[in-house]
């Protein structure tokens, strides 16, 4: 029986790696035909054309990825016919989606006519992987009757550890209170930030010098995807901790890095990142919020700030600010790291000259949402991040990678949530005498799904992986945010219709997947920024 999966396997790589060609092939040609047109002065939709590019180089590297994972389970020896399945699924939908239309969104549709790009070789690479598609159908039906519908993930035996270990610390102590949590808008509670941090969950990445666990990019998303499955509110934890971390690490002074990082690590320190502004969104060269030297030779902040998460519980602020009063780009921009009072419910912002009001939500709950207001609000000198000026965007430029692909292992931790939530229901739920899991439209659905979720995963494990090698990934990451919280959002609908009324109900869990899916494609840079960057790197290489 296993050698037969063996063979399945060789035979799905080795027709994989003459697709790839293909698929090469085809997307050098988009790319020269994208090329000449957006440089016409005279035509009008450049920056669609540009977009729609890059989620076709998504989808071509989505299916590099599913291509590795079979490869990893194959050195492995853990391929079965669930994950050659999944991986034909997943192969046979990339190729359909290229041929016929990319749902960059369900407004936006790009269609390789937008550009009149030759297709003949694509439509019968999808042909040959679509037709073989349906006798894998049969074993993720089965699959997903039986109720074992789970996939190997590819990790070594030390990273399946820790999301086991993790997974079932998420079913104890996250899952069953994250909707009451939800629905009452409360804070993650302190005793659960204290076990986080004594599990490492905010030094993962930290070096063990100061008190971290010095582990990869790659443990992060394992960890961050289990914590977001229970609740993306826990698996955002350690967002802001990973931020400063990494700033700190890789910019910090001896002084500040001794100063803040074992706290990080512990959890002793929680930071928030406080960066955006009112009107300037994305823009972040456009920030006015300014930090005027005092006569001690400290910061004076004045100015206001928005959507700057778990600020009243934080005791350090990563803060974005323009030193330079006669700069108006990003070069007058510096890095502070501003200790703050932690608040209380009944005085969030202890400090004098900050002010902060909550903004509410529809999900990503938890922590909560502020506008923040500073009045002449005072730092030390020694606040500047690596006592040096003017580079604070350079500095946070680098942690965009990191942040993106943390964001796509919390899209990733949503979308199996709200797939293991649906297949529990379309199993136990019986209409018209048998379960929900037999009609056609909720299996395909429920397929569509999984397929979806592993795309996104392997995609989110890539780009860590060439982080942990230290190659430049800004594309690699981007493109797994772009498809991860595409996967997350269309999961969360998807299992809320197969909930029916009951899921658009406020007590059940599906609503608050929908809720908390949707801003997955806004933060950490909109699915539009990110096929920016995408479409800049791509087409200007």
């Amino acid at each position: 029986m296993q050698q037969k999966i063996n063979n399945h396997a060789d035979d799905f790589l080795h027709r994989c790696t003459e697709a790839q060609k293909t698929l090469d092939t085809f997307l050098t040609q988009s790319k020269e035909v994208v090329i000449t047109l957006t440089t016409n002065a005279d035509h009008k939709d450049t920056q669609f054309i540009r977009h729609g590019f890059a989620w076709q180089a998504s989808l071509v590297s989505a299916f590099s990825a599913i291509t590795q994972w079979i490869q990893i389970l194959q050195a492995q020896q853990q391929v079965r016919d669930i994950e050659l399945a999944a991986a034909n699924a997943a192969a046979a939908e990339i190729l359909s989606e290229l041929l016929h239309g990319i749902e960059m969104s369900q407004l936006e549709t790009f269609r390789p006519t937008h550009i009149a790009v030759n297709t003949d070789a694509l439509k019968t690479l999808s042909d040959s992987f679509n037709n073989d598609n349906h006798a894998w159908q049969t074993t993720i039906d089965q699959a997903l009757n039986a109720a074992q519908a789970q996939t190997h993930t590819g990790l070594d035996d030390s990273l399946t550890m820790v999301a086991d270990q993790f997974r079932s610390f998420s079913d104890t102590h996250i899952v069953p209170f994250a909707q009451q949590w939800h629905l009452q808008n409360e804070l993650i509670p302190d005793t659960l930030i204290e076990q986080l941090g004594d599990l490492g969950v905010f030094g993962l990445t930290i070096d063990e010098q100061h008190g971290g666990a010095g582990f990869g990019k790659l443990a992060m998303c394992v960890v961050t995807e289990e914590l977001s499955r229970g609740y993306i509110g826990v698996g955002s934890l350690g967002t802001r901790s990973e931020i400063a971390a990494e700033l700190i690490q890789q910019a910090g002074t001896e002084a500040q890095q001794q100063k803040y990082l074992s706290g990080i690590a512990s959890g002793k320190i929680l930071p928030t990142a406080v960066f955006t502004e009112p009107d300037t969104g994305s823009d972040l060269g456009a920030l006015t919020c300014r930090a005027t030297k005092n006569d001690d030779g400290g910061w004076s902040i004045t100015g206001n700030k928005t959507w700057i998460t778990h600020a009243s519980r934080s005791d350090l602020m990563t803060m974005l600010v323009r030193t330079d009063s006669n700069s108006t780009d990003h070069k007058g921009l510096s890095m502070l790291l501003i200790d703050k009072q932690r608040g209380t419910d009944t005085d969030p912002f202890p400090d004098s000259s900050l002010s902060g009001s909550e903004i509410e939500v529809l999900g990503y709950r938890g922590m909560r949402e502020y506008d923040l207001a500073f009045d002449r609000f005072t730092a030390p000198q020694s606040a500047l991040l690596g006592n040096r000026e003017g580079q604070g965007f350079k500095q946070l430029m680098t942690t965009f990678e990191s942040a993106r692909i943390q964001t796509a292992a919390r899209a990733v931790g949503v979308a199996r949530n709200a797939f293991e939530l649906a297949t529990s229901y379309a199993q136990e739920r019986s209409q018209f005498g048998q379960p929900l899991i037999r009609f056609e439209r909720i299996y395909r659905k429920l397929t569509r799904m999984l397929v979806d979720t592993e795309i996104a995963r392997q995609m989110t494990y890539a780009a860590a992986r060439r982080k942990d090698q230290g190659q430049r990934c800004d594309v690699e990451a981007g493109m797994a945010k772009l498809l991860a919280a595409r996967a997350a959002w269309s999961c969360a609908d998807g299992a809320l219709q197969i909930h029916g009324g009951m899921g658009y109900a406020l007590e059940h869990p599906a609503s608050r997947l929908l809720s908390d899916a949707r801003i997955l494609s806004v933060f950490e840079g909109t699915s539009e920024i990110q096929s920016e960057v995408i479409a800049r790197r791509l087409l200007n290489s």
